[in-house]
């Protein structure tokens, strides 16, 4: 779930406030430009990809997050709001979630799909009070409200948070930075992974989840827009974090093997494909009554086409997006995402390749500028997750 850019090499380029409309100018433009980050148009947005200074570029960054904490502008995110009489059975007329299952202060990952199983987008569902909060891609979130808005019942109110920004503290400093400056009914200790509750800091009021998109331990924080840049300046004001881009967002969820909506999830994948069979509840697998349902019942009866695996690559040339992957002659897949993992010190790829030679430690070959490398089928994720689970083993 969450953005990040694949190919971090080509096709970017820099852009000014001027060059987009207002609207589409994020609350923190100006705070990042202050901050010596480069912008980049992304998804129609203006966003941060690194930023200057001695920490700055996509692989200081990316270690600094590791071992530190880095605080990353998710803003151009789309926050919904679901509320009104049957709103559970209405969302669940949509995605394969259990809504019984969620309680007030739980978050889960699911899916928004097509009538033919395709994904649609993937997102994250929280209870809220008398209401479902929704955090959707993006890229996508015009086209997960229309879909919303014509599917829900008309009794059914969909709330687009315009006016909230999102922020997320990523890295295993993150709960030590946090916690100096909130207050809230509770400790923020208390939130455990994918869990979320109601904090301030000073008097500005807002909404923390222990959740992101790095792999480690860290907060997605939902706050007024117009009090974004006084909490990010108070936040890189303390000496565990620094401010972070996307480039360094999208190597770390790729060492995370977290797929990215629109390169390693589409309509034309299946969330059995994708290895995302864990969102697709059980009681709704037996239940159905969601779209799409039908369809992927038959790909679990029969087992998928094809499969998303991670492939370690010999020697030290990255392979990207749309690079062919081989067994012998035979063509057998695509990388959907890749590129230098800072952390193992050797290049990475996701891709979809046929279920027959999806086997971990198969031996393959990506083609790359016209070259044949060697690469080997390993388990994701390739570095290891650091939730905060709790005393929960």
């Amino acid at each position: 779930m969450s953005v990040g850019i694949v190919d971090l090499s080509e096709d970017l380029t820099e852009t000014h406030p001027d060059d987009l409309p207002e609207e589409q100018v994020l609350p923190l433009d100006a705070w990042h430009r202050d901050c010596g980050a480069r912008m980049v148009e992304f998804a129609g947005y203006q966003m941060p990809i690194q930023y200057t200074g001695p920490h700055g570029g996509i692989v200081a960054e990316h270690e600094w997050t590791r071992t530190h904490a880095g605080l990353f502008d998710v803003s151009h995110m789309g926050q919904l709001l679901l509320s009104g009489d049957g709103v559970d059975a209405a969302v669940e007329a949509l995605l394969p979630i259990d809504l019984s299952t969620l309680k007030l202060g739980m978050q889960r990952y699911s899916l928004l799909l097509d009538e033919n199983g395709g994904v649609l987008d993937d997102l994250m569902v929280s209870r809220w009070p008398n209401a479902l909060y929704l955090v959707v891609n993006g890229a996508t979130k015009w086209e997960d409200i229309a879909h919303l808005r014509e599917h829900l019942p008309d009794n059914i109110t969909l709330n687009h948070l315009q006016d909230r920004a999102l922020l997320a503290l990523q890295g295993p400093e993150a709960f030590q930075a946090l916690e100096r400056h909130v207050t809230g009914d509770y400790p923020l200790s208390a939130l455990t992974f994918m869990r979320f509750g109601q904090f301030a800091i000073g008097d500005v009021e807002m909404t923390i989840s222990r959740s992101g998109y790095t792999g480690e331990d860290g907060f997605e924080i939902s706050l007024p827009a117009d009090a974004a840049a006084q909490i990010a300046t108070l936040l890189c004001a303390e000496p565990e974090v620094q401010p972070i881009g996307l480039g360094a967002r999208d190597s770390l969820r790729l060492e995370a093997a977290l797929p990215l909506y629109g390169h390693d999830l589409d309509t034309q994948v299946d969330p059995v494909s994708a290895g995302l069979q864990f969102a697709l509840a059980k009681r709704r697998r037996e239940s159905g009554g969601w779209m799409g349902h039908e369809a992927i019942m038959q790909i679990l009866a029969d087992g998928p086409a094809t499969r998303r695996v991670g492939l370690v690559i010999e020697g030290r040339l990255p392979a990207r997006e749309g690079a062919l992957v081989f067994a012998g002659d035979a063509q057998i897949g695509r990388v959907t995402s890749g590129g230098f993992s800072p952390t193992l010190g050797y290049p990475i790829a996701m891709a979809y390749v046929t279920a027959d030679h999806a086997a971990d430690g198969a031996a393959l070959q990506i083609e790359v500028r016209g070259r044949r490398l060697d690469a080997r089928i390993a388990p994701m994720p390739f570095v290891p997750h650091n939730y905060y689970r709790g005393d929960a083993k």
